[in-house]
Protein backbone atom coordinates (compact mmCIF):
# COMPACT_ATOMS: atom_id res chain seq x y z
CA UNK A 1 0.00 0.00 0.00
CA UNK A 2 1.06 3.42 -0.62
CA UNK A 3 0.74 4.37 2.63
CA UNK A 4 4.14 2.28 3.74
CA UNK A 5 5.74 4.65 1.57
CA UNK A 6 7.64 7.12 4.38
CA UNK A 7 7.71 10.92 3.62
CA UNK A 8 10.54 13.33 4.20
CA UNK A 9 11.14 14.00 7.75
CA UNK A 10 12.14 17.29 9.40
CA UNK A 11 12.11 19.48 6.22
CA UNK A 12 8.23 20.54 6.33
CA UNK A 13 7.80 23.00 8.79
CA UNK A 14 11.44 23.80 9.86
CA UNK A 15 13.54 26.63 9.18
CA UNK A 16 16.38 25.91 6.26
CA UNK A 17 19.54 27.82 6.13
CA UNK A 18 19.60 29.61 3.09
CA UNK A 19 22.61 28.37 0.17
CA UNK A 20 23.93 28.31 -2.75
CA UNK A 21 24.77 25.37 -5.27
CA UNK A 22 27.96 27.28 -6.15
CA UNK A 23 29.16 27.03 -2.11
CA UNK A 24 29.28 22.55 -2.04
CA UNK A 25 32.16 20.99 -2.02
CA UNK A 26 32.92 16.99 -2.68
CA UNK A 27 32.84 15.17 0.13
CA UNK A 28 31.03 17.95 1.94
CA UNK A 29 27.66 16.59 4.67
CA UNK A 30 25.19 19.22 4.36
CA UNK A 31 21.85 19.68 6.79
CA UNK A 32 18.72 21.86 6.89
CA UNK A 33 19.76 23.60 3.54
CA UNK A 34 17.51 25.74 1.53
CA UNK A 35 18.19 26.39 -2.11
CA UNK A 36 15.98 28.06 -4.35
CA UNK A 37 16.28 30.08 -7.69
CA UNK A 38 19.43 28.51 -9.45
CA UNK A 39 20.67 28.12 -12.62
CA UNK A 40 23.48 26.07 -13.24
CA UNK A 41 25.33 24.08 -16.45
CA UNK A 42 27.43 21.22 -15.72
CA UNK A 43 27.72 20.91 -11.66
CA UNK A 44 30.02 18.15 -11.44
CA UNK A 45 29.62 16.71 -7.31
CA UNK A 46 31.76 13.90 -5.43
CA UNK A 47 30.19 12.32 -2.54
CA UNK A 48 28.20 14.70 -1.33
CA UNK A 49 25.83 13.99 1.62
CA UNK A 50 22.14 15.96 1.50
CA UNK A 51 19.75 15.27 4.56
CA UNK A 52 16.80 17.36 5.51
CA UNK A 53 16.79 19.78 2.70
CA UNK A 54 14.61 21.47 0.45
CA UNK A 55 15.69 22.46 -3.60
CA UNK A 56 12.39 24.71 -5.14
CA UNK A 57 13.10 26.08 -8.87
CA UNK A 58 16.89 24.48 -9.46
CA UNK A 59 17.77 23.84 -12.44
CA UNK A 60 21.05 22.05 -13.17
CA UNK A 61 21.43 19.64 -16.96
CA UNK A 62 24.46 18.05 -18.03
CA UNK A 63 25.90 17.21 -14.82
CA UNK A 64 26.65 14.55 -12.61
CA UNK A 65 26.34 14.08 -8.88
CA UNK A 66 28.39 11.14 -8.15
CA UNK A 67 28.17 8.51 -5.00
CA UNK A 68 25.79 11.13 -3.70
CA UNK A 69 23.55 10.68 -0.81
CA UNK A 70 19.81 12.28 -0.33
CA UNK A 71 17.97 12.13 3.05
CA UNK A 72 15.48 13.29 3.46
CA UNK A 73 15.04 15.95 0.91
CA UNK A 74 12.06 17.75 -0.90
CA UNK A 75 12.37 18.67 -4.87
CA UNK A 76 10.11 21.14 -5.76
CA UNK A 77 9.28 22.55 -9.49
CA UNK A 78 13.39 21.57 -10.09
CA UNK A 79 15.38 20.82 -13.71
CA UNK A 80 17.62 18.23 -13.53
CA UNK A 81 17.40 17.04 -17.35
CA UNK A 82 19.94 14.92 -18.24
CA UNK A 83 21.38 14.81 -15.11
CA UNK A 84 23.54 11.77 -14.11
CA UNK A 85 23.31 10.60 -10.58
CA UNK A 86 25.74 8.21 -10.72
CA UNK A 87 25.58 5.65 -7.97
CA UNK A 88 23.33 8.00 -5.73
CA UNK A 89 20.99 6.48 -2.67
CA UNK A 90 17.92 8.67 -2.15
CA UNK A 91 15.92 8.05 1.12
CA UNK A 92 12.74 9.40 1.62
CA UNK A 93 12.74 11.86 -0.91
CA UNK A 94 10.22 13.68 -3.05
CA UNK A 95 10.11 15.21 -6.62
CA UNK A 96 7.37 17.37 -7.13
CA UNK A 97 5.96 19.04 -10.58
CA UNK A 98 10.20 18.36 -11.66
CA UNK A 99 11.94 17.75 -14.84
CA UNK A 100 13.93 14.91 -14.81
CA UNK A 101 13.99 13.93 -18.66
CA UNK A 102 16.60 11.91 -19.50
CA UNK A 103 18.42 11.49 -16.10
CA UNK A 104 20.34 8.45 -15.38
CA UNK A 105 19.34 6.54 -12.06
CA UNK A 106 21.60 3.76 -13.08
CA UNK A 107 22.86 1.41 -9.84
CA UNK A 108 20.97 3.65 -7.99
CA UNK A 109 18.88 2.98 -4.56
CA UNK A 110 15.66 4.65 -3.48
CA UNK A 111 14.04 4.29 -0.87
CA UNK A 112 10.14 6.05 0.35
CA UNK A 113 10.70 8.26 -2.80
CA UNK A 114 7.65 9.65 -4.54
CA UNK A 115 7.41 11.04 -7.95
CA UNK A 116 4.08 13.64 -8.46
CA UNK A 117 3.25 15.25 -11.69
CA UNK A 118 7.10 14.80 -12.62
CA UNK A 119 8.47 14.74 -16.08
CA UNK A 120 10.87 11.85 -16.20
CA UNK A 121 10.57 10.62 -20.21
CA UNK A 122 13.84 8.56 -20.75
CA UNK A 123 14.79 8.28 -17.01
CA UNK A 124 17.12 5.00 -16.84
CA UNK A 125 16.36 3.39 -13.72
CA UNK A 126 18.76 -0.26 -15.06
CA UNK A 127 20.05 -1.98 -12.52
CA UNK A 128 18.49 0.39 -9.98
CA UNK A 129 17.20 -1.17 -6.56
CA UNK A 130 13.96 0.53 -5.77
CA UNK A 131 11.81 -0.45 -2.71
CA UNK A 132 8.34 1.89 -1.86
CA UNK A 133 8.31 4.09 -4.79
CA UNK A 134 5.41 6.11 -5.88
CA UNK A 135 5.47 7.48 -9.68
CA UNK A 136 2.05 9.27 -9.73
CA UNK A 137 0.76 11.54 -12.79
CA UNK A 138 4.41 11.38 -14.42
CA UNK A 139 5.61 10.98 -17.73
CA UNK A 140 7.91 7.58 -17.82
CA UNK A 141 7.79 7.60 -21.81
CA UNK A 142 10.80 5.70 -23.13
CA UNK A 143 12.15 4.95 -19.78
CA UNK A 144 14.18 2.09 -18.66
CA UNK A 145 14.10 -0.41 -16.36
CA UNK A 146 16.36 -3.14 -17.12
CA UNK A 147 17.87 -5.88 -14.13
CA UNK A 148 15.69 -2.93 -11.23
CA UNK A 149 15.59 -4.62 -8.44
CA UNK A 150 11.82 -3.75 -7.06
CA UNK A 151 9.81 -4.21 -4.17
CA UNK A 152 6.15 -1.94 -3.53
CA UNK A 153 6.62 0.39 -6.51
CA UNK A 154 3.72 2.17 -7.44
CA UNK A 155 2.33 3.34 -10.75
CA UNK A 156 -0.52 5.58 -10.36
CA UNK A 157 -1.79 7.66 -13.45
CA UNK A 158 1.43 7.16 -15.43
CA UNK A 159 2.20 7.63 -19.01
CA UNK A 160 4.81 4.36 -19.54
CA UNK A 161 4.43 4.34 -23.51
CA UNK A 162 7.42 2.82 -25.18
CA UNK A 163 8.71 1.99 -21.53
CA UNK A 164 11.14 -0.70 -21.69
CA UNK A 165 11.20 -3.05 -19.04
CA UNK A 166 13.86 -6.79 -19.15
CA UNK A 167 14.41 -8.56 -16.42
CA UNK A 168 12.38 -6.69 -14.13
CA UNK A 169 9.50 -8.29 -12.47
CA UNK A 170 5.96 -6.40 -12.07
CA UNK A 171 4.62 -9.11 -10.72
CA UNK A 172 1.58 -7.71 -8.63
CA UNK A 173 2.03 -4.38 -9.86
CA UNK A 174 -0.99 -2.55 -10.75
CA UNK A 175 -0.61 -0.57 -14.24
CA UNK A 176 -4.23 -0.88 -15.10
CA UNK A 177 -4.67 3.11 -14.37
CA UNK A 178 -1.64 4.25 -16.40
CA UNK A 179 -0.60 3.61 -19.97
CA UNK A 180 1.34 1.27 -21.33
CA UNK A 181 1.14 1.31 -25.30
CA UNK A 182 4.39 -0.10 -27.14
CA UNK A 183 5.77 -0.91 -23.61
CA UNK A 184 8.70 -3.57 -24.26
CA UNK A 185 8.58 -6.23 -22.10
CA UNK A 186 9.06 -9.91 -21.89
CA UNK A 187 5.85 -12.63 -20.47
CA UNK A 188 8.10 -13.28 -17.47
CA UNK A 189 8.05 -10.09 -16.13
CA UNK A 190 4.41 -8.82 -16.92
CA UNK A 191 3.48 -11.97 -15.01
CA UNK A 192 1.36 -11.33 -12.41
CA UNK A 193 0.91 -7.65 -12.93
CA UNK A 194 -2.61 -5.84 -12.58
CA UNK A 195 -3.76 -4.00 -15.67
CA UNK A 196 -7.24 -3.01 -17.36
CA UNK A 197 -9.48 -5.12 -19.82
CA UNK A 198 -8.94 -2.80 -22.40
CA UNK A 199 -4.78 -2.75 -21.72
CA UNK A 200 -4.86 -6.47 -22.91
CA UNK A 201 -4.48 -4.95 -26.21
CA UNK A 202 -1.19 -3.47 -25.52
CA UNK A 203 0.22 -6.83 -24.22
CA UNK A 204 -1.30 -9.14 -26.78
CA UNK A 205 1.82 -9.06 -29.13
CA UNK A 206 4.13 -10.89 -26.39
CA UNK A 207 1.54 -14.10 -27.56
CA UNK A 208 2.17 -13.80 -30.72
CA UNK A 209 -1.80 -12.55 -31.58
CA UNK A 210 -2.63 -10.10 -34.16
CA UNK A 211 -6.06 -8.28 -33.84
CA UNK A 212 -8.02 -7.97 -37.12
Amino acid sequence: MKSKIEKPQNVYGRELQNSSILNIKDDEEIDYRNYEDEQYNDVNLYEVEFENCKFTNVCIQNGTLEKSRFTDVVFEGCNFSNIEFSNATFIRCEFNNCKLSGCSFIENSLYNVTFIETNASYINLSMASIKNVLFKDTCLKNSYFQETKNKNIYFENSDLTEAQFYKTSLDGVDLSNSKIEKIGITIEDIKGAIIDQLQVVDVLYLLGVKLK
